[in-house]
């Protein structure tokens, strides 16, 4: 009925008081859309907008020739239009035309023409967007993300989006129509009742200008502004961003977010009056006015900081208070670096600390060296450790610890001593050799003398990093051997689905791992290492043997690692009669074999090694035990308590380019 009505008004004349509720309920409609606009959080929230306007568009050109045919005619719109052209006017004609012009150039270039385009933008990239959006849901949905009815509440939003959008870009066109066949209104109005005045109502050229004029700005501007209105709210939708606000939220929370900025204006302000014809009389309390907002906006900031700080807070005393709270203290960190209050500046950037940069060193050698990524290290301050100690607990316990003194270089002899170097006595952490704190003015005296001289942070890291290596085998659990097995898949998938799980499973792997990390063999060829554990495991399922067999397969990398520059090893090696007295001394059980030798034949094995190993030291060389690949496991269990870091090497571990030169036998 309304629209059936809308249609009526441009054939059948309404009356004059008519004419004016109408045009009062116009501007009411304008501004409720306006407003509505403006509050709302995205465009489909006002989805109905797109047909709203088209009605209301048609509701005002009615309005325009209902007015028109008044005007014509009568010579009177009634009072709405009378009270808007003679306000504007404020008697004068032309200032109500250029008034008027003003409103359709603002209108039609600036409103219209902006909402035309952004309309017809959105609309492309929101079908453009449509298959990603789609295929994101399906992601989502197939991941178990969400479930069919959110999928299918979320495939309806996008269709709905896809349909306003759409449905903008042709209002839009409305719009603009609006605007041109406003003008085109005026000058139908003016012309043909300056005409109509003079020759049909017998009106003089100044009463006919007059009477015809105020009466073609009033309808004019009884028009225009319901039609700048709802062009405003038109630009508002197509270009509102989704948020959790309407726009006046938005507005506070985004622009006012740096108080500071408002200060930077006020004093603009005040120079401008200061140094400029405009005076201090209008720009000083305007200046005021921006910088006591600043000063409120910033207090605002704050306080609202301090009720966030209040809240965590509150909420962590809840969530200590909480039952689930104990579970959190069942969590242990795999590695751990505690340390004094006197090292806090080797972790203080501020203060120019490097040690969290070492760190990620460390981590980063670890990789290349072991082929082992190491779990992230907590660092944290412990105020029960005296102010120059530190601590390094794996799995929360103490396997480690060492003092520091800042300012100072820890000097380490070339083999003899410097009387003139003098320092505190201490003890290098990583490696357990005497050592002494120098200061600064003997540093360099003390590296001409032929000392190793480090700072205090190239102490920690290299502590860390030996403390690392050696623990290495303890810190690759099943969860970290299944994130190295998923790395190998990526680019060997093949490989590993043979592996794992139908002849090995993944803690099988680890354990295989694990014992080769043990001795300090590398573990970054895993392919190699899942090559020889396909093959040898449909045999085997025994660690130790499989470890063997990898290491054997690592025969080149264990000969680079071990020999002196790549073509020489000096090796000590072990009598026939001692490995046949060992291969007699393993037992067979259905759990494996062991190791069962008496414990003074063991005394004397460990003894004899011992003495050999000290001679190697001493020369210069690093000690490395050569046996058969028999007994090679099994003497390696003999002397790993007493001798862990030296390594056990068997013949089928070396490649055959390698000159071999015995330097001592063991024997008993």
């Amino acid at each position: 009925m309304g629209v059936i009505g809308i249609v009526m008004m441009m054939v059948i004349p309404v009356p004059t008081f008519l004419m004016d509720v109408l045009l009062v309920i116009n501007i009411s409609v304008a501004l409720i859309i306006l407003l509505i606009a403006m509050n709302t959080k995205e465009a489909l929230d006002f989805s109905i907008f797109p047909a709203l306007l088209l009605i209301t568009t048609l509701f005002r050109l009615a309005l325009n020739v209902s007015t028109t045919r008044n005007i014509l005619v009568h010579a009177h719109a009634g009072e709405v239009v009378m009270t808007f052209g003679n306000w504007v006017a404020g008697g004068q004609v032309a200032i109500g035309f250029v008034v008027f012009l003003i409103l359709v150039v603002v209108q039609f270039i600036v409103i219209t023409k902006g909402s035309e385009r952004v309309a017809e933008v959105a609309a492309r990239f929101t079908l453009d967007a449509m298959p990603g959006k789609q295929m994101s849901i399906d992601a989502d949905l197939n991941a178990g993300l969400i479930n069919e009815q959110q999928a299918r509440a979320r495939r309806s939003k996008i269709e709905r989006e896809a349909d306003f959008y759409g449905s903008m870009d042709g209002a839009s066109k409305f719009v603009k129509g609006d605007a041109i066949a406003s003008i085109i209104i005026l000058i139908i109005n003016l012309l043909g009742g300056f005409i109509i005045g003079m020759t049909v109502k017998g009106m003089g050229f100044g009463e006919a200008l007059q009477t015809y004029s105020i009466l073609t700005i009033g309808d004019g501007l009884v028009s225009q502004i319901p039609a700048l209105l709802i062009s405003t709210a038109a630009g508002l939708i197509v270009t509102r961003a989704a948020s959790e606000g309407n726009l006046a939220h938005d507005l506070s929370l985004q622009m006012m977010r740096y108080p500071h900025l408002l200060y930077v204006v006020a004093g603009t302000i005040a120079l401008l009056g200061l140094f400029t014809p405009i005076g201090v009389v209008r720009t000083f309390p305007i200046a005021i006015l921006i910088a006591f907002l600043g000063w409120k906006m910033q207090g605002a900031q704050s306080k609202q900081l301090q009720e966030q700080e209040q809240l965590v807070e509150e909420q962590q005393i809840e969530e200590v208070r909480s039952p689930e709270s104990v579970v959190s203290l069942l969590q242990v960190d795999p590695i751990e670096f505690e340390f004094g209050y006197g090292l806090i500046p080797l972790a203080d950037t501020q203060q120019g600390g490097d040690l969290l940069d070492r760190i990620i060193m460390i981590r980063r050698q670890c990789a290349l060296e072991l082929g082992l990524v190491v779990p992230v290290i907590r660092i944290r301050d412990n105020i029960q450790l005296r102010p120059n100690e530190y601590v390094i607990k794996l799995k929360g316990n103490q396997v480690a610890r060492g003092d520091l003194l800042l300012n100072h270089y820890l000097a380490m002899s070339p083999g003899f001593e410097d009387e003139s170097i003098i320092g505190i006595e201490t003890t290098e952490p990583a490696f357990g050799l005497p050592a002494l704190w120098i200061d600064e003015a003997t540093k360099e005296r003390a590296e001409m003398s032929g000392y190793t001289v480090v700072d205090p942070p190239s102490v920690v890291a290299t502590h860390l990093t030996e403390i690392i290596k050696r623990h290495a085998h303890e810190l690759l659990g099943r969860q970290e051997a299944k994130a190295l097995v998923d790395n190998v898949r990526e680019a060997y998938p093949a490989l590993v689905d043979e592996l794992i799980p139908s002849i090995m499973t993944v803690g099988d792997v680890q354990k295989v791992l694990a014992k080769l990390l043990k001795e300090k063999i590398s573990i970054r060829d895993l392919v190699t290492i899942f090559e020889t554990l396909a093959d040898h495991g449909l045999y085997t399922k025994d660690p130790d043997i499989l470890t063997e067999y990898a290491r054997q397969a690592l025969s080149r990398q264990i000969t680079q690692q071990f020999s002196a520059g790549g073509g020489s090893m000096k090796v000590i090696t072990v009598s026939p009669a001692l490995e046949k007295r060992i291969a007699e001394s393993v037992q067979q059980t259905e759990q494996g074999s062991y190791l069962a030798m008496d414990p003074v034949a063991s005394q004397q094995i460990c003894s004899r090694i011992s003495e050999q190993v000290s001679r190697q030291i001493q020369s210069g060389h690093q000690p490395v035990v050569l046996a058969s690949p028999t007994i090679r496991m099994y003497l390696r269990q003999l002397i790993e308590r007493v001798m862990g870091d030296v390594p056990v090497l068997s013949y089928s571990e070396l490649e055959p380019s390698v000159e071999v030169q015995s330097v001592g036998t063991v024997s008993l």
